[in-house]
């Protein structure tokens, strides 16, 4: 079954998106020539990337070897406390390999798009047409020999705005709608998993499975949706205060773009 916050979400971000695009139908392609694209996933696929996936699969072999050596005779306490300690030593060993590459590329990125006097880059995993593809200008510069020298200006003001989501679903009336379904839906599994045991069927089943999904998309549309109709105006609302033309997830953001986290937040209230 789908994951309900996941779909809300989805459909939240889809309407503040549509909602943007409709506050500025003047806007021309002329007039977003400012945007960037990336494939970051290309960046991943460069030597200095891959050497450091492999020297970290090395080393979580390692551990896990050190793990199971340690760990085979030992209380489950102790188990406990060695996993965490070893998830602790990969998480470490993962910032010092990738941490510098990461700082590298956001140089280069910006270095990139100052150049190119784009005011945001978004990834292009959510581009379908428009916008210059700074992927390979970014890959070079990664490759050349001398390090990327950081821009020395500030990307200029952007009709791209973003919102962080994570941040808006721990919004007090979003996060409250979100437990009251979670807690809805964790005592309709156990009545579905309870009455699925019971069947003597297949067409009992069926019929049990299809009245637990009408129960809980009944239940969704009564706790979530006025929460996330309310979260995609209020994006709405803050997109057109800002004069933006598009509004899209912070996970798609590479560099700049307005915030109007907090703006989404205060119309929460």
């Amino acid at each position: 079954m789908q994951n309900p916050f996941t779909r809300g979400r989805s459909a939240a971000l889809a309407f503040a998106l549509g909602v943007a695009l409709v506050a500025a139908p003047a806007i021309g392609a002329t007039d977003v020539t400012d945007i960037g694209s990336l494939d970051q996933t290309a960046l991943a696929s460069l030597p200095s990337f891959q050497a450091a996936s492999r020297q970290l699969n090395d080393y979580g072999v390692s551990l896990q070897r050190q793990y199971t050596a340690r760990a085979a005779h030992a209380s489950q306490a102790t188990q406990q406390r060695l996993a965490a300690e070893f998830q602790g030593k990969m998480a470490d060993k993962q910032r010092s390999l990738f941490g510098p590459l990461f700082a590298k590329a956001e140089v280069a990125i910006a270095s990139v798009a100052s150049s190119k006097n784009l005011s945001v880059v978004i990834d292009k995993r959510i581009v379908v047409f428009g916008g210059q593809d700074i992927t390979g200008n970014v890959r070079d510069l990664l490759n050349s020999v001398s390090d990327p020298v950081p821009p020395v200006s500030t990307p200029p003001p952007s009709k791209v705005g973003f919102v962080d989501q994570q941040a808006l679903d721990q919004a007090p009336k979003i996060k409250a709608a979100a437990d009251d379904f979670l807690k809805f839906k964790a005592a309709q599994d156990k009545i579905a998993g309870d009455k699925l045991k019971a069947a003597k069927t297949d067409a009992d089943r069926d019929a049990i499975v299809k009245d637990y999904r009408k129960t809980l998309d009944d239940h969704q549309n009564q706790v979530l949706k006025p929460v996330a109709d309310a979260k995609s105006k209020a994006i709405s609302d803050a997109a057109k205060a800002r004069g933006l033309v598009l509004v899209v997830d912070k996970g798609n953001i590479v560099f700049g773009g307005t915030d109007i986290t907090k703006d989404v937040a205060d119309k929460l209230k």
